[in-house]
């Protein structure tokens, strides 16, 4: 038996994919801004003075990353709400709950940055009467950002993808809708190939996006080398 495709639904459903591409994008810009928020804080945490800091940057990145994202997400929007007695909706706990799965990876983008920079660079700005705070913010951080961008571009696609886990609590990103119309119209291979047609077409600029950022970078820095 010879399967018949048929995309013609697809075009009557289009109204909803693309809220649910919204939906997605939503959550994918607020998730990665506020982990990358949180990442800069940790990963400089990881790397302080401060045993105290370098604590509790480890303790956090460490718990995260090494628990599934789906059961941070599940505990947020569940168990959460029993402990506090607040009740989040779908969007809150999955913005929480991603942000705070990001900041944890991105935290160690940081620290890898920031290590890398060579102990020159901080006698440097020593040199200069800068304390740990200045010599982050002016000398350490512009260099080691330029080393993370292929990291980020990398962490930013997983992220968008990671936004997928958010179907699971009902929340109305793409996946979910595609879900809904696959079981209402019975049609899911034609349905998900348009979900993946949709990622590709979103996704695929942004790739291409960080890798001209990282040229433009590295060709920025060759110019004030010379």
């Amino acid at each position: 038996m010879t399967y018949q495709w048929n995309f013609d639904f697809l075009w009557q459903m289009r109204p909803l994919l693309l809220q649910g591409l919204a939906n997605t994008a939503k959550l994918w810009l607020v998730a990665l801004s506020c982990g990358l928020l949180i990442g800069l804080v940790m990963g400089i945490f990881r790397t302080a003075p401060s045993r105290t800091l370098r604590t509790i940057g480890t303790f956090y990145v460490e718990t995260i990353r090494n628990t599934p994202g789906m059961v941070q997400l599940i505990w947020f929007y569940f168990a959460l709400p029993i402990l506090t007695g607040m009740q989040s909706s779908a969007w809150v706990a999955a913005s929480v709950s991603l942000a705070i799965y990001t900041g944890a990876y991105s935290a160690e983008i940081y620290r890898a940055g920031i290590v890398s920079i060579e102990n020159g660079q901080w006698e440097a700005a020593r040199a200069l009467g800068f304390g740990y705070r200045d010599q982050m913010r002016y000398v350490i951080l512009p260099q080691a950002l330029m080393r993370m961008i292929p990291a980020f571009g990398n962490r930013a696609i997983e992220l968008a993808k990671a936004t997928t886990l958010a179907s699971t609590i009902a929340f109305g990103e793409l996946l979910y809708t595609a879900k809904t119309i696959a079981e209402d119209q019975m049609r899911p291979l034609e349905t998900f190939t348009a979900v993946t047609l949709m990622f590709t077409a979103v996704l695929l600029p942004v790739s291409y996006f960080f890798i001209w950022l990282e040229r433009r970078m590295a060709n920025r820095a060759g110019q004030h080398r010379d």
